[in-house]
């Protein structure tokens, strides 16, 4: 099936726009996009008025949990909820988050390989939802952070062994804790976590079976632990100091910040069901965290989009909050879009065939009424979305009925 889309605004995920243009879409991915004089029109293709919208290419997550479901106490839930409960809920969580327009998302750390079962089955048509890359387990020391959602491992021939058991499961990208954390009890963010030997190790066997590393890190001694050890983007990086945004720039490591994950945290007023450890932990923090992604910005690290979608009241579906969340921050708006589509996908290491409206790629696309470059948030109100198309086929949105 061929599908033509004229006048219709262009954010194609470079940085730039073009305000009366055509898109032509066959099959599952673009065939032809340019301005409305430049392009061919197919004979008998379906035509769609785009006239007031915006198409941006699919939106791209980088650090999502689909086992969790944004509750105030994330780990007692996966405590009591059984496996089968979990993967139910990240079936719905999934839907969500591709009606949203997120048509690629990383999950990094589920509470078992179920992970890898939903992937199949969003794969094969079975349930809708996005693209995902997942990690599986994630990689921790012993009591370590995120062991709710992890695998314990001590010593390099032990981290070695936990990658390689990954590995063979199906991920597609490690998870490494090179920090505590703010939702797991008794773990300190600014704590370094994992010792450079066994992220070194870690790294190495990842690497050999081509595969990308990231890295929760909140503190700047486990960001530069993760750094020296190879890794290829630092989670969070909370309290990123200088020598780490200097280690970031000059190898070309991304940051994700996931500022909506602390943001949602720290805004819960006591009694809202948060344990005081996570919630305090995220309102000491909250500051640094916003001073650390203007830093980011200004000196040029590279950023991906990442929401830590999942945790505390951070729930899948709103993942554009993120966007909102970096423009207030400094960022400009076409930035932040690239943020989460080009960039995003040169992380994911998808950017040859995702990321971009470019010819030959697959055509997962977002439409939405008006211009986000006025109004970021607009990609956030789900009155707004006109259509996602995911591989040439829409998903959600009234142009479903088109």
């Amino acid at each position: 099936m061929t599908i033509v889309i004229r006048q219709i605004r262009i954010l194609d995920g470079l940085g730039h726009r073009l305000e009366r243009g055509t898109v032509v879409i066959e099959g599952s991915r673009i065939l032809a996009v340019g301005p409305d004089r430049d392009v061919r029109l197919p004979k008998g293709a379906q035509r769609i008025d785009g006239r007031g919208l915006t198409v941006l290419p699919g939106l791209i997550d980088c650090h999502v949990h689909l086992c969790l479901g944004a509750e105030a106490d994330v780990v007692a839930a996966v405590e009591r909820d059984s496996s089968t409960l979990t993967l139910l809920k990240a079936a719905e969580l999934a839907r969500r988050t591709l009606q949203a327009g997120f048509t690629t998302v990383r999950d990094v750390g589920f509470r078992d390989h179920a992970i890898f079962a939903l992937k199949q089955a969003i794969e094969s048509g079975m349930t809708p939802g996005p693209r995902i890359l997942a990690a599986g387990l994630a990689i921790c020391m012993p009591g370590g952070h995120a062991r709710f959602i992890g695998r314990e491992a001590a010593g390099v021939e032990a981290v070695r062994s936990a990658v390689r058991d990954q590995l063979a499961a199906g991920a597609e990208v490690i998870k490494l804790i090179a920090s505590g954390g703010v939702l797991t009890p008794g773990t300190s963010p600014d704590e370094a976590q994992m010792t450079v030997e066994e992220l070194t190790a870690a790294v190495e066997v990842a690497v050999a079976h081509g595969r990308h590393v990231a890295a929760h890190a909140h503190g700047a001694t486990g960001m530069k632990n993760a750094l020296h050890a190879g890794v290829h983007s630092i989670e969070h990086a909370t309290l990123m100091d200088d020598d780490a945004a200097e280690m970031m720039t000059q190898r070309g490591v991304f940051m994700v910040p996931t500022l909506s994950a602390l943001a949602t945290t720290a805004a819960c007023p006591v009694g809202c069901g948060i344990p005081d450890s996570a919630r305090t932990k995220a309102r000491n923090m909250v500051k640094q965290h916003e001073k650390s992604f203007r830093a980011a910005v200004r000196r040029g690290v590279p950023i991906a989009l990442g929401t830590d979608a999942g945790t505390p009241f951070n729930h899948h579906g709103e993942n554009a909050q993120e966007l909102e969340r970096m423009v207030a921050l400094g960022m400009a708006p076409m930035e932040a879009i690239m943020t989460s589509t080009s960039a995003a996908a040169r992380l994911l290491g998808l950017d040859q065939d995702i990321g971009t409206i470019t010819a030959g790629k697959q055509a997962d696309l977002l439409f939405v009424e008006g211009n986000p470059l006025r109004n970021i948030g607009m990609l956030r109100k789900k009155e707004r979305i006109a259509g996602v198309m995911q591989r040439g086929r829409f998903v959600a949105g009234p142009l479903m009925e088109a």
